[in-house]
């Protein structure tokens, strides 16, 4: 089992997330919308992304700070280049869709994306035994990897925060 990435891999050809993309129409938090597949390795290829990776939604380092941090970070993110943000965690898809609507996020700006079962953070060695993903960060340039990162404790943000990517970039 491959134990998360090194500068210079390549993602991973056959990766695909469960999302309901935003729309107006279902912006309320109430309503549900549609799970979809979304092919990051085929969305990802031509792009530069910020995938982060964190324990759940709703949950309290997670909502107090990381996605907040992000979030407020955008604007400096796409200065540097980045055409995608995507926060990660083993929640389905209605849940991340909902988190997405509470944090006030529209649009693509960050995309709530449901690894299920923590298929993709297993395959990397990157989630605990219960399933749940762990909190970490990859950053994707047109299908190479540029900078892979795993806290080092469950309620740590240190090398996946908004700022440390920030000085990878």
């Amino acid at each position: 089992m491959t134990k998360g990435f090194n500068a210079g891999d390549a993602f991973p050809s056959d990766v695909v997330f469960s999302y309901i993309p935003w729309s107006e129409e279902s912006g309320e938090i109430t309503s549900c919308g549609i799970p979809i597949n979304y092919n990051a390795s085929k969305e990802f290829a031509n792009k530069k992304v910020i995938l982060f990776a964190l324990p759940g939604a709703f949950t309290p380092v997670c909502s107090a700070n990381h996605v907040p941090e992000y979030i407020q970070k955008l604007p400096q993110l796409r200065e540097k280049g980045v055409d995608q943000v995507a926060v990660l965690a083993y929640n389905d898809a209605y849940v991340m869709s909902a988190w997405g609507k509470a944090n006030g996020v529209t649009g693509d700006d960050i995309l709530f994306l449901s690894d299920p079962e923590a298929k993709f953070s297993k395959s990397i060695g990157w989630a605990d035994e219960e399933g749940r993903t762990y909190r970490y960060v990859i950053i994707i340039d047109h299908g190479k990897v540029t900078y892979a990162a795993k806290e080092s404790a469950k309620n740590t943000l240190e090398v996946s925060s908004a700022d440390a990517v920030y000085k990878q970039l």
